[in-house]
């Protein structure tokens, strides 16, 4: 009778231990959700873009080296004392900028070029074969990674209208033009062809061979990224992003109503981020004052056109977060 006893006991205790656990794991605070990436974009002159949440990083148009050239398409000085460094002309075979790209470019996963002109291509081989990263472009773009030896697997060709997932993040190519240079005179229709071997001189590296905008969808966001002062507006139709690296060069002006169209198709992005406005034959040491100044009338048209729309100036190296909440 007393085993009895203690043994209804013993098990009445049990039954209120675990009528008490159960109720306090019903009570206690959910576990918190996981903590979202934060996406940082960083410029880096010229159109030359880090897209990186931490663990993924893109680069758009990874040019660092911004080495001077006889051309008459370059920008105007500044008008600060001289520039110590030498002017190139297009039939010299030039080094990267070694020094400077490794100093700001440690890691990259996916490299997306926007066309073959050696303002945006011709830091991509050292990049590509340092960091093993894909690169995304036209044939052209990928002849020249081949004639530096860069391996056929981290090669993708692209021509408009590809849209491809990675997994973190997807990719829509976008046929697009090039900036309306030489006042509207600027046309291209070369490639650079198969077969070259390095080295080669600048001229073997500046034939566009096509122009492509990226619309990049990574975490939350959807970021449209231009690499000239120009688009095909009917490329554009549905498209919505909430962030838009927006070529704001002086040729802009050359088209009608460029900003305003733009915006208008894009539905009024959140956040335009000027792209390829600074003097990319200056180091980056030296003043952008002329260009800034010059580029206010940009900013004017941005808010004129679409006057909820945030516009960041970006500087050199320094990271902006895009809002989780966008």
């Amino acid at each position: 009778m007393k085993m009895a006893l203690q043994r209804s006991i013993w098990i009445l205790g049990l039954a209120f231990t675990l009528v008490a656990t159960a109720a306090a794991q019903s009570t206690a605070a959910p576990p918190p959700p996981a903590k979202k990436s934060q996406v940082t974009l960083t410029y880096m002159g010229t159109a030359a873009w880090e897209i990186s949440d931490g663990k993924t990083v893109i680069l758009i148009d990874p040019y660092l080296s911004r080495i001077q050239i006889r051309a008459p398409s370059a920008p105007a000085s500044s008008g600060q004392a001289a520039d110590p460094r030498p002017v190139h002309d297009w039939n010299e075979v030039v080094e990267p900028d070694a020094a400077t790209v490794d100093a700001h470019i440690h890691q990259a996963n996916f490299i997306l070029v926007t066309h073959t002109h050696i303002d945006h291509v011709m830091d991509v081989p050292h990049i590509a074969l340092k960091t093993h990263a894909t690169v995304i472009g036209t044939e052209s773009t990928e002849n020249v990674m081949r004639a530096f030896s860069v391996p056929e697997d981290q090669l993708i060709t692209v021509r408009g209208g590809e849209d491809y997932d990675f997994g973190d993040f997807s990719v829509k190519v976008i046929p697009s033009l090039h900036s309306p240079l030489d006042h509207k005179r600027y046309f291209s229709s070369e490639k650079e062809p198969a077969g070259m071997k390095a080295p080669l001189t600048l001229r073997q590296m500046d034939s566009e061979g096509g122009t492509l905008a990226y619309l990049i969808r990574f975490h939350e966001h959807q970021i449209l990224a231009f690499g000239a002062n120009n688009y095909i507006e009917r490329e554009l139709d549905k498209l919505s992003p909430d962030v838009v690296l927006v070529g704001a060069g002086p040729s802009r002006r050359e088209i009608y109503d460029y900003t305003g169209r733009l915006l208008r198709a894009l539905d009024f992005p959140a956040l335009v981020l000027p792209t390829h406005w600074d003097n990319y034959t200056e180091p980056y040491g030296a003043s952008q004052q002329l260009a800034i100044d010059t580029l206010q009338s940009f900013i004017q048209e941005v808010k004129a056109a679409s006057p909820k729309t945030n516009v960041i100036v970006p500087k050199y190296f320094e990271p902006i977060p895009l809002d989780d909440d966008k």
